[in-house]
């Protein structure tokens, strides 16, 4: 048989897969949220809160209460934290627990923190397919590349925003925008993703499409965030993302 007539060999079920993403796939990058949408964090952020609220005389708070202050930033987590556990600590000295915080969660936001199932191949196939991929989080910026290092993300990850780089951060539209910005998209070539009304809203205001995961740390049940797409699991990603197309 002349070779320009044998029968070609079928593609490895991987490449097939790459070249579906590409050829369904509109957008150039995707943004994503961190706690609670990548990475299961509360843990190591619950240790480092309550060793500030044992300094200062405060009872530990458990899991539940601190999943709830989660998402805002740390400022408003450690002033949410002192509302909870007694007396509202004096504005002007939030600041100062801020940083506490911050020195105690320093090197240990990776101890108890966990990924969640299907994030790692997700990003694998979306990377593989060309897709840019970024952290848009009210974490702080060293917090944040610790988690994204520790937890083995950082290699898919091409541009990131603490919440203490701006002046401003989510659900403000510059926050979002500057991650483009790092990544050379406009936002008509990107989506939102993450887990909150924050991270919704800031998708929304900066005009990209989003994208919301049920499991997170939204204090708003998840269908009432206002997402245009909701999943339940890192696996539906890539289905969410073609139907918005």
């Amino acid at each position: 048989m002349r070779a320009d007539c044998a029968t070609p060999k079928p593609w490895p079920q991987s490449q097939n897969m790459l070249l579906k993403i590409a050829e369904m796939h509109r957008f150039k990058a995707i943004l994503f949220d961190l706690d609670g949408t990548l990475v299961d964090s509360a843990p190591d952020i619950r240790a480092a809160i309550n060793r500030v609220l044992a300094r200062k005389g405060r009872r530990p708070l458990d899991l539940p209460e601190v999943v709830s202050m989660i998402g805002d930033g740390a400022p408003k987590l450690v002033e949410r934290a002192f509302r909870r556990t007694g007396e509202p600590y004096p504005a002007d000295q939030i600041d100062v627990l801020t940083q506490v915080f911050v020195d105690f969660y320093d090197g240990h936001g990776s101890t108890l923190t966990r990924v969640f199932p299907g994030v790692v191949q997700a990003l694998k196939s979306q990377k593989e397919a060309g897709v840019l991929l970024g952290i848009c989080t009210n974490k702080p910026q060293g917090p944040t590349e610790q988690i994204l290092e520790g937890m083995g993300l950082a290699p898919f990850i091409d541009a990131s925003i603490g919440g203490d780089v701006l002046p401003k951060r989510k659900p403000d539209a510059s926050h979002p925008l500057a991650v483009l910005n790092k990544l050379g998209v406009t936002p008509a070539d990107a989506v939102m993703v993450g887990d909150s009304p924050n991270d919704v809203n800031a998708g929304k205001n900066a005009g990209l499409p989003t994208i919301a995961v049920s499991f997170g740390y939204t204090r708003v049940p998840p269908p009432e965030m206002g997402a245009d797409i909701l999943i339940d699991h890192f696996d539906e990603l890539q289905e969410a993302l073609s139907k918005l197309t």
